[in-house]
């Protein structure tokens, strides 16, 4: 039995470096883009790495990761993730615009609640993961991933085109002059609540409020977040996103946290990373997303690659994301997956986890194969690890469900 890796791209937060000089460069030695915080990030001790086309904080002073890790896990941590885009669709017709381009019932969400949804290509396969929220006032407010923003804007701007030109009335104003913070962890709403206008008690997970704060007189506050812990991701006006910052970490139980921890932490939480657990060659079915595929839009249809995704839920995929567990070296993209000899698979996520004191990763195997429970070898340096299917999440997660 044999596996195409062509549908995995693989990436490691270990393959990212910086050169001593701060002077980062992508491949194409393009001079990457900074948040508005970089400053505010060097302040404060970070090492600054590449990251989807942004310097990004991957550490802070001498806290490790899995330090970073086991306090979000235990208190709070404040990421910096305002390299994400954010945008908003306006408009008479702007849920049946994104409704065309994405698997959500957006027109079932009531006013500030969100989901978690996907663009999909003609083929099925996944172009980005996103969340969308219907406001109060009337549009769609909606984050996607950073490193897909290249293909994401062209993509909302040719739709956008075709559809006014059969009689829409939708448009996209993007939200570049506002950063991103995300506060995650079991005291995250405590800390926030007493610099908040809204009663956070009253915001559920997926829901979102606009309100003051600190001095921040219009955010938008959401409770969700990319860690498997309660918290919140705040959108916040640029010229205040710093004195922000600076007001949520004089509580003593915030700490600020970087793109190490973030990567172990959704992990440990079973959450994908886009390019490394899904890319355009790999559909919802495959990837594990299928309830993102809202049951009006499975009935209906409408948006690119529903004929392949509905054969797929109605058939079974090929092949499915699965959790694996292991002792001994940690499971690192690309190792080879292998069962009785042959190479079923490769791994697209792996790292030790601080919370469980072992190995765990992902990877795609056959679907005959992703029963927990079903024993795997890892190829290590070319060794055969022993490694387990094993049900995700590997933590429990914390989300505040209304």
């Amino acid at each position: 039995m044999f596996f195409t890796t062509k549908m995995i791209r693989t990436y490691s937060f270990g393959q990212i470096v910086a050169n001593k000089s701060n002077n980062f460069h992508t491949s194409s030695q393009r001079l990457l883009e900074k948040t508005v915080l970089y400053d505010f990030h060097c302040k404060h001790g970070a090492k600054i790495v590449p990251f989807a086309g942004f310097a990004m904080p991957i550490t802070y002073g001498k806290i490790g990761v899995s330090a970073s890790h086991i306090h979000v896990r235990s208190s709070c941590g404040l990421f910096d993730v305002s390299h994400m885009l954010q945008a908003q669709i306006t408009g008479p017709s702007r849920i049946q615009f994104l409704e065309s381009l994405t698997v959500a019932d957006i027109k079932s969400l009531k006013p500030d609640n969100g989901c978690l949804t996907l663009f999909t290509n003609d083929q099925g396969g996944i172009i980005d993961d996103l969340i969308v929220s219907s406001t109060s006032k009337e549009s769609i407010y909606l984050v996607s991933n950073a490193g897909c923003r290249h293909k994401v804007l062209p993509l909302l701007q040719s739709a956008l085109a075709q559809h006014r030109s059969q009689g829409g009335d939708a448009s996209l104003l993007l939200m570049d002059d506002h950063s991103l913070l995300a506060l995650q962890g079991p005291c995250a709403a405590n800390v926030l609540q007493k610099v908040c206008s809204a009663n956070l008690s009253e915001v559920g997970f997926m829901s979102s409020v606009e309100c003051s704060v600190g001095d921040s007189k219009v955010c938008r506050v959401t409770r969700c977040g990319y860690t498997g812990e309660d918290g919140f991701e705040i959108s916040v006006p640029n010229v205040e996103a710093v004195k922000l910052c600076e007001l949520l970490l004089q509580d003593s139980a915030v700490q600020l946290a970087g793109l190490g921890a973030r990567d172990t932490l959704r992990l440990e939480a079973g959450l994908c990373l886009y390019g490394n657990d899904m890319t355009e060659e790999t559909t919802p079915v495959e990837a594990g997303l299928a309830w993102t595929v809202a049951k009006r839009r499975r009935q209906e249809g409408g948006f690119p690659g529903h004929q392949v995704i509905m054969r797929q839920l109605q058939e079974g995929p090929r092949v499915r994301r699965v959790g694996l567990t292991s002792d001994g070296a940690p499971l690192r993209p690309p190792a080879p997956v292998t069962h009785n000899g042959d190479i079923i698979g490769q791994v697209c996520s792996g790292c030790p986890s601080p919370s469980l004191g072992r190995n765990i990763a992902m990877a795609y195997v056959p679907a005959a194969l992703a029963r927990p429970g079903t024993q795997v070898q890892v190829l290590v340096r070319n060794k055969p690890q022993p490694s387990v299917v094993t049900k995700m999440p590997f933590v429990p997660t914390n989300y505040h469900v209304l």
